[in-house]
């Protein structure tokens, strides 16, 4: 006899008390069943009272909730008719983060429309029915001595097709594409189109941009400028910026004993650039050279620079006049 779903309704009571339809389930007396028991109940003979009512009308099988749990024993998928855990409330409180992965492994080794009857729960686990509706389960009833039954639905989801991977036969989606519509976009995009009309490029110059530029004009001395000389200069303006850049002194911070600013010429400009230069190779005999132009004598390679520390090379950027 396949498994089958009905309806019963409790005996009529007080008006006021009377409670609605429960559904039940109905199991096969020779379907095989599964037992799972804990070291508390199997002190207790509850778990083996279980099993001598269970082992009357069916093939009992029997497992501890531990050794499921650890993976020590796995359930064949789809082998037993019923399901019947037997647990402390203690116990089911524990088994309470890992009761997903007990019940995932118990909706695979049940039949279609089997049932899984978990006992003894007392006011453990308030939120064990929406755990079962989670895992597939289908719950039917829950009984007055702390008993809930669930079944597996007929078509388990674990046995549904997955949408991320299409069957082999199945082919991919093609877009209708409008012949008209593509023909217009390529010819939008094209440089040469047949209908675009051709342009004379003489046609959009002016006469302003037809005249001749002006020449250049020799550079005069004091006269103003409006630019700097061209890479190929050929007025002459190159050769006064040069000569102007060569006359022109340079101010240098700190450059007098004192501490005090101090003009100086381009050359001089230049004995401090090489002295710079020359400075990491040269000696100093008196050994007080990084303090400054007030502790070096005259003939200091280092005269003109300002002071440093002992043992530090001395750089100076002269790419700035005002400096």
């Amino acid at each position: 006899m396949a498994p089958s779903a009905v309806y019963y309704a409790p005996p009529p009571v007080q008006a006021q008390a009377q409670e609605k339809p429960v559904l039940a389930a109905a199991v096969p007396a020779k379907g095989p069943a599964l037992a799972i028991g804990s070291p508390a109940t199997a002190q207790d003979g509850k778990y083996q009272s279980l099993i001598t009512s269970l082992e009357q009308s069916r093939k009992v099988e029997r497992h501890m909730v531990d050794r499921l749990l650890d993976g020590a024993t796995t359930l064949p998928p789809s082998s037993f008719a019923s399901v019947h855990v037997s647990l402390s409330p203690p116990e089911y409180e524990t088994l309470a983060p890992r009761l997903s992965e007990l019940l995932a492994q118990l909706l695979g080794g049940l039949e279609p429309l089997g049932t899984l009857h978990i006992l003894n729960l007392d006011s453990a686990l308030p939120n064990l029915p929406s755990e079962l509706s989670l895992a597939g389960f289908t719950v039917l009833s829950a009984t007055q001595d702390g008993a809930l039954i669930a079944q597996k639905p007929a078509h388990s989801t674990a046995s549904s097709v997955s949408l991320k991977t299409a069957p082999a036969a199945a082919l991919p989606l093609r877009k209708k594409t409008d012949p008209d519509r593509k023909a217009s976009k390529k010819a939008l995009w094209t440089l040469n189109a047949p209908s675009t009309p051709s342009i004379d490029a003489e046609s959009l110059l002016t006469p302003a941009d037809r005249e001749r530029p002006a020449a250049c004009e020799p550079a005069v001395r004091g006269a103003p400028r409006r630019k700097k000389a061209c890479k190929n200069c050929t007025c002459g303006l190159a050769e006064l910026e040069a000569e102007e850049l060569a006359q022109s002194k340079v101010v240098l911070l700190d450059g007098a004993p004192n501490g005090e600013t101090v003009e100086v010429s381009q050359s001089e400009k230049e004995r401090l650039i090489a002295a710079a230069a020359a400075a990491p190779k040269a000696t100093s005999s008196c050994g007080n050279c990084y303090l400054g132009d007030a502790f070096r004598c005259s003939s200091c390679p280092y005269r003109g620079l300002p002071a440093f520390k002992p043992g530090e090379k001395v750089e100076i950027d002269f790419g700035m006049d005002d400096i």
